[in-house]
């Protein structure tokens, strides 16, 4: 699981760079990224959260009644949802130029009749990622977990794929008029959601091969009525969150063309280091914090969430401090290639710094939430995300008022940051209200301890630029941006890591004893 998501996450990458070479940072990748957000939405909506909270949990409780019984369940659960996801999707693609008009607003900078024509050709894979997730729960309970990391793989393959098909086509996409038929935004609508359909069939294949066997099962399963309070608390989370989402397209889409792609890039690139460490880290704690919740074993409990939350701050503190201090240099290496100049992929990299900023306080936020959980409080997590959202809309606005509309993408990002780190203290707070100590104390000096060694690993960073770009001299925008990148990667981590060790931080001990026993 971990070298699949490894290689998911560069191979997205992968896609995302070429993708930004090809279409540059403008008004069509505008128009393509608010257009391919438009299914996730819509599958997070109807299934993605309550998916994830309520029939995994059945899937997992109905398995250990039975094989007949698990699968009766799965093939009632897959035939229920896929009409579901079936149904939205015929209902998403007819009101295309409506769900268009809701995210970019009236004042936008994006092409509407650009977006409303992606949104035309990848709504339908609404039906694949539902598909998709659901095939991935069953799995999932089925203890078959290889799969459904992989899946994603061959997605980004697909758009790697349709990058290079869009690439040798002659001509370019007009936008005055938009033009339904082009062969150019065909392949690049349709490319894009062949991804999708490929990484569901993975999934299906898979399934398959575990014995699974499919029948449709309708009619309505008793168990669901045990889970109906906190889905419904689920749903109205994904609610809030969609919103915010529009908030911050709106008002991303009132900046320079290309912001709202810019922004949607900064922060998917950001949350890479999340993938790879905090979930690893969410995936392996949760289990034990479930199982000292139902006890209940409050000792516990807390001592599992205090590790959690200080082995995220000293896991990703300096790499999101490499990003805020390499972010420029990061847009120009990647991303000025092709379509771009280096105006906007530096625009671009200051977007991922301040997107980084929110690193740590978000995986803090997502494992406070995920406790909540496990105590059975759904209504907490809802409250927790309403205050984050009007927060982040608040100062969304704010920045919309006050600022140029070429800084407006950083203003954006800056507003999802600081929304986080509001969120971790808020939670923080309730957890304590909640069960009493949670170790705050221990907590704020692992992290504070954390960020005092990364500023001074930053510090050691910069100089170590000037020095070596003194003894270079003159060198071209992009090559400096790779001689910078590579000397600040290697001196923040190294230093930030080493300093850890030499103050002995309770956090890196089995790291310090293995080198030790070496």
């Amino acid at each position: 699981m971990a070298i699949a998501t490894v290689v998911s996450r560069i191979t997205g990458l992968a896609s995302k760079v070429v993708l930004v070479a090809v279409l540059g940072l403008g008004m069509v990748n505008d128009s393509y990224t608010v257009a391919n957000t438009l299914p996730t939405v819509v599958n997070e909506l109807l299934l993605g959260g309550v998916l994830t909270s309520v029939a995994v949990p059945l899937l997992v409780r109905a398995q250990q009644r039975g094989e007949r019984d698990g699968e009766q369940y799965a093939q009632w659960l897959i035939t229920t949802g896929g009409v579901l996801m079936a149904g939205a999707t015929v209902v998403a693609v007819a009101t295309a130029p409506l769900l268009t008009a809701l995210y970019l607003g009236a004042h936008t900078r994006a092409n509407t009749a650009l977006t409303t024509a992606f949104a035309y050709l990848l709504l339908p894979a609404i039906l694949f990622y539902g598909l998709s997730a659901l095939l991935s729960a069953v799995l999932n309970a089925r203890h078959v977990f290889g799969p459904p990391a992989w899946a994603p793989v061959v997605n980004n393959l697909v758009v790697l794929t349709t990058a290079g098909v869009f690439v040798l086509l002659p001509g370019t996409i007009t936008l005055d008029p938009v033009r339904m038929g082009e062969p150019k935004l065909l392949v690049l609508g349709i490319g894009t959601a062949l991804g999708i359909v490929a990484q569901s069939l993975v999934v299906a294949v898979s399934l398959r091969r575990t014995g699974f066997r499919y029948r449709w099962r309708w009619g309505w399963d008793h168990r669901l009525g045990e889970f109906a309070s906190l889905a419904g608390w689920v749903v109205l989370y994904t609610l809030i969150s969609q919103f915010g989402m529009i908030v911050t397209t709106r008002v991303g889409a009132q900046g320079t063309e290309g912001s709202v792609a810019t922004f949607t890039y900064a922060w998917l690139l950001s949350q890479v280091p999340y993938g790879v460490l905090g979930v690893s880290l969410l995936t392996a704690l949760m289990p034990r914090i479930s199982r000292s919740a139902t006890d209940p074993d409050t000792r516990a409990f807390v001592a599992d969430l205090s590790l959690g939350t200080r082995m995220s701050g000293v896991l990703l503190l300096p790499i999101s401090a490499l990003m805020l201090v390499a972010g420029g240099s990061l847009g120009i290496a990647f991303f000025s290639l092709g379509n771009n100049g280096i105006a906007a992929a530096d625009r671009l990299g200051a977007t991922i710094g301040v997107c980084a900023l929110g690193i740590v306080p978000f995986a803090i936020t997502m494992l406070q939430l995920r406790a909540f959980y496990a105590m059975k409080d759904a209504r907490t997590p809802t409250a927790i995300n309403l205050i984050m959202v009007v927060f982040r809309s608040g100062l969304c606005y704010l920045f919309l008022a006050t600022t140029d509309p070429e800084d407006l993408v950083v203003g954006v990002a800056l507003a999802m940051s600081l929304s986080f780190a509001l969120g971790a203290l808020v939670g923080q707070l309730w957890l304590r209200a909640r069960v009493g100590g949670v170790d705050t104390r221990r907590t704020a000096g692992s992290l504070l301890r954390a960020l005092a060694v990364t500023a001074v690993a930053c510090g050691c960073a910069l100089a170590a630029d000037r020095a070596v770009h003194a003894a270079l001299g003159e060198t071209g925008a992009v090559a400096g941006a790779w001689i910078t990148l590579v000397v600040d990667g290697v001196v923040v981590l190294a230093a930030s890591f080493g300093g850890l060790l030499l103050v002995r931080a309770p956090e890196v001990q089995p790291v310090r004893e293995a080198l030790r026993r070496r």
